[in-house]
């Protein structure tokens, strides 16, 4: 049987453009090279697609020398890579997409949209699920509607941050105390977000988000264990949660360098919670992966405070596959290894029902 070609996204025009290497590179590490073979393709941070050679480049970032560009025909009758190098041109079918992107412009619904106008299998969210988890406002809406606790917020629009800042600051400060967070709606990994004590704080955070998105959450200092759990499933396979992990963060809070460059943060797999939470965690997991429309993958986070209350943080459909990464972390607590994951979501790619 011949093997089936995957074309592997990474990279992206996101502030997690780094991240999204570090994950693409250990996801190729684990594909089945008996059934798949693999066609990597990396966007460059101003948005430039390039064929690349190897893990090794991803990992070295020699990838971003490549002179060969590689662009996803959008014809449907083509499903393929049109290959570009030196002037010559050559197209490359392929038979699905794992597009390891995290951020705006990869995790968002916008290369979903591509490869859904192409027709191409992909793993991961569809497109209205991908743009509405990525947009945390949005996400807090779809939550509210089923009844899941989750952190009081403020929305902020930059416009009228911009227009009256003044105004801003006093609505946010009517609604919720001190402390608060505060973040951008579309960024990921942490990107731009902050915690204010005070309306010095607040200003700064503010300013701060709006080089990141075009809109703002505020939102409640919820003080309690930071929990994640994994989603996998969707479609006509039954959606499953994975048991639970803790971020034990070495900063004030989780950001982007205590996730990826402070040692001293750590993760526990299957932490001591209190009563019958990790139940509910995991129950709740599910019900917003498919409120979202999920399918394929997810992690989605929480706080658990010491009387065992669960309150919904954010989910993320595209998860990060770094060495320190929760989602494969919670499946191989599972008894899943990385490899039969990774698997699982690419056969759950061929397995999406069209349009």
């Amino acid at each position: 049987m011949p093997k089936k070609r995957i074309a592997v996204l990474f990279g992206g025009q996101s502030s997690e453009h780094i991240v999204s290497c570090m994950s693409a590179a250990n996801v190729i590490d684990q594909i089945d090279t008996l059934r798949y073979e693999t066609l990597l393709i990396g966007i460059t941070e101003s948005g430039h697609w390039l064929k690349t050679e190897s893990v090794e480049d991803i990992r070295s970032g020699a990838w971003r020398e490549s002179r060969t560009e590689a662009i996803i025909s959008p014809d449907a009758t083509q499903k393929c890579v049109i290959l570009t190098c030196d002037g010559q041109t050559e197209q490359i079918p392929i038979d699905a997409a794992f597009p390891i992107l995290h951020g705006p412009y990869g995790e968002d619904g916008t290369v979903q949209g591509l490869l859904e106008l192409a027709q191409i299998p992909y793993v991961g969210a569809g497109v209205l699920s991908s743009a509405v988890s990525m947009d945390k406002l949005y996400t807090k809406l779809i939550v509210d509607s089923i009844g899941i606790r989750q952190a009081a917020y403020v929305p902020v629009f930059v416009w009228k941050l911009r227009k009256d800042p003044d105004a801003v600051i006093r609505r946010i400060e009517e609604k919720l105390p001190y402390p608060v967070f505060i973040k951008p709606a579309n960024a990921g990994s942490s990107r731009g977000v902050s915690k204010a004590q005070n309306r010095r704080q607040l200003q700064e955070g503010l300013e701060e988000a709006a080089n990141h998105d075009s809109k703002i959450l505020v939102e409640e200092a919820i003080v309690g264990h930071e929990i994640e759990c994994a989603v996998l499933g969707g479609g006509e396979k039954p959606v499953m949660s994975s048991g639970v992990g803790e971020i034990l963060a070495a900063a004030e809070f989780y950001d982007f360098d205590a996730k990826y460059f402070n040692e001293e943060s750590r993760t526990v797999i299957g932490p001591e919670l209190p009563g019958d939470s990790v139940a509910r965690v995991k129950k709740a997991a599910e019900q917003i992966f498919n409120a979202v429309d999920g399918y394929g993958l997810a992690r989605v986070d929480f706080f658990v405070k010491e009387d065992g209350e669960v309150i919904f943080n954010e989910i993320n459909t595209m998860p990060g596959f770094t060495a320190i990464s929760m989602y494969p972390m919670l499946w191989e607590a599972e008894g899943l290894s990385k490899r039969l994951l990774i698997d699982k979501l690419i056969l759950l790619a061929f397995e999406r029902k069209p349009r």
